[in-house]
């Protein structure tokens, strides 16, 4: 049963008792005053997506002798365009993932111009932008204004920011994405990593008007508490030309909204962390947790293997009241390695919170004896004419329930048909979907969305035909023990996949341990449940209906039963987490 009313919290944060500074008059306040004991000169190293001009005026109002904008430092655009093309390409959606530094972007000649003049200059001395804690000596004040993606993209979608180098604002939100995704995250993590332990301030302008600041001692202290405990991750929703209407209800959202399709509620290198600091919500991204407590969070055979990514997603696909996902398929492991420098590929599940009854379905896998060339050909024919494409001529279309889950590896063809409400169990690579087709629809912004025939035909498994689907792939759920007031029960994935799940079904308290790997749950029955460590370890944590939340590798042992509304009643959980043996 869904709640009587949302309990859905979409505004998670770790509780912070520290100082905080609010407003750019504080904020300067107490920079200028931190000033005199770090020598005087002071580097703002920026995130892709700060406001750069906004937040040079606003600095610019502490006294200086000299202030260096380290975009006056970079290389010609062109040189940096010509540099980064076999990166970013030409494709509409895809690239192939950097591996260059600032090192690449910055003018030599330049850089030591503005070393020499940092250290003839008297103080104060105010460096900010991209790079700009390469260019002061050791020991000068450092602070880093970070940003979160979710934002980023809202600033994209409004033609507010520029890629690293380059005057491309005027772009389509999609191209400024794949820039980001494969280039300028990469870049501004990689100096982020190598300073995290040594920022003095750490910067939130998130909301640039209303700006927030805290100590670095503050930050790192906040990584470290939120480590040590069961968290979430804040959501985050959009919406599709197929959305539908259940998160509405559900998750509070805007009624007023047509849809919302998706929502990310476990993609943290996508997601935000809240720390709530005498009352205000202070944003950095998500990611900033995995690179700081890698082995902590991840576990050490987790990092081993996947070193700091976050290998999970959970994201919810809304098509209650909507209409098809785009069919489509996910590249090979070798595929993606290939053609996208990326070393492991989005295998995933289809697991069924909720559905129209009589009426969901999911399409999957192929129909017996289809014709390769065939298929492919019609397809074509289809993006060409725009004539529709009978898709269940050549792909399985399964009727779907609450609670049936449906295993994707990649390479199988698939989609959530309408009057699903989906929660998509994944490998974190989001970007790598190979749209087949679209069933005659424009994207939200009245264009056809990317098709991808070419790459999708090199990687479909054609041997995934009718009975091998349904003797693999959907609903493979085997009770695998049972105690006083719960039952646990394993639900896939499929064996090319190294993600493993299992569902809890219970009315008391159920014991857990992460075994030394991370592992991520979502509510999927009963209204309120509570983590708890059976040595206080951390603080009760509480958590309510399709809530999505982490439990650190390092956290060990712990229980989960119900509470508040759903003492007595029959709860249920859904848990991933790395599979290392069967």
């Amino acid at each position: 049963m869904l709640p009587m009313k949302p309990n859905y919290d979409r505004f998670p944060a770790t509780e912070i008792d520290a100082p905080l500074s609010v407003g750019w008059d504080d904020i300067l306040a107490t920079l200028a005053g931190a000033l005199p004991s770090r020598n005087g000169i002071m580097a703002v190293e920026c995130y892709h997506g700060v406001y750069l001009d906004r937040l040079a005026k606003e600095l610019r109002r502490i006294p200086h002798s000299l202030f260096v904008d380290t975009r006056t430092l970079f290389r010609d655009e062109a040189e940096i365009e010509a540099l980064t093309r076999p990166y970013v390409t030409h494709d509409r959606l895809f690239g192939f993932r950097v591996n260059l530094t600032f090192s690449h972007f910055l003018d030599p000649a330049k850089v030591a111009a503005a070393r020499q003049a940092v250290a003839d200059s008297d103080v104060p001395v105010i460096v900010m932008g991209y790079a700009a804690s390469t260019i002061v000596p050791e020991g000068s004040l450092l602070v880093y204004a970070d940003m979160a993606r979710w934002e980023i993209q809202q600033r994209f979608r409004r033609h507010e920011i520029d890629g690293i180098g380059v005057s491309n604002r005027d772009e389509a939100a999609s191209l400024h994405y794949k820039r980001g995704y494969f280039l300028d995250w990469n870049v501004c993590d990689g100096l982020k990593k190598k300073i995290m332990g040594k920022v003095d301030y750490w910067l939130d302008t998130n909301t640039h008007d209303v700006p927030k600041m805290i100590s670095g001692e503050t930050f790192r202290m906040a990584l470290g508490r939120t480590v040590r405990t069961p968290f979430r991750v804040v959501p985050f929703f959009d919406p599709a030309p197929w959305g539908g209407q259940w998160m509405k209800k559900v998750c509070g959202l805007d009624p007023d909204r047509e849809n919302f399709g998706w929502c990310f509620d476990c993609v943290p290198e996508e997601n935000s962390l809240y720390f709530r600091i005498d009352g205000h919500l202070f944003e950095i991204p998500s990611n900033d947790l995995v690179f700081f407590h890698t082995r902590e969070l991840l576990g050490g055979p987790v990092e081993a293997r996947f070193g700091q990514d976050f290998p999970i997603r959970f994201d919810f696909l809304d098509t209650m009241g909507g209409g098809n996902l785009s069919l489509q398929v996910h590249p090979v492991t070798q595929y993606i390695r290939d053609t996208f420098g990326i070393y492991y590929t989005q295998d995933e599940s289809y697991y069924l919170l909720d559905a129209d009854e009589g009426k969901a379905s999911v399409f999957l896998g192929l129909k017996t004896g289809v014709d390769p060339d065939g298929m492919i050909a019609a397809l074509e024919h289809s993006q060409e004419t725009g004539e529709p494409f009978d898709a269940e001529r050549y792909v399985n279309r399964w009727p779907a329930k609450k609670h049936d889950h449906f295993l994707i590896p990649a390479g199988t063809i698939h989609c959530s048909g309408a009057g699903a409400m989906v929660l998509e169990i994944s490998a974190t690579p989001s970007i790598f979907t190979f749209k087949l087709w679209d069933w005659g629809r424009l994207g939200l912004d009245g264009l056809p969305r990317p098709i991808n025939i070419g790459h999708g035909k090199n990687v479909i498994q054609w041997d995934r035909q009718t009975e091998w689907v349904r003797r693999n792939i959907v609903n493979r759920i085997e009770k695998v023990g049972e105690g006083p007031g719960w039952v646990e029960e394993r639900t896939g994935l499929h064996e090319n996949e190294f993600i493993e799940t299992r569902r809890h079904w219970f009315t008391g308290p159920v014991e857990h341990d992460t075994d030394g790997g991370v592992q991520v749950f979502n509510v999927i029955e009963g209204d309120e449940l509570v983590v708890e460590s059976p040595d206080n370890a951390f603080s009760p944590f509480v958590v309510h209906y399709a809530e999505t939340f982490i439990v650190p590798a390092c956290v060990g042992r712990y229980t989960i039963r119900p509470h508040g509304p759903s003492e007595g009643k029959r709860c249920g959980t859904i848990k991933a987490y790395i599979r290392f043996r069967q």
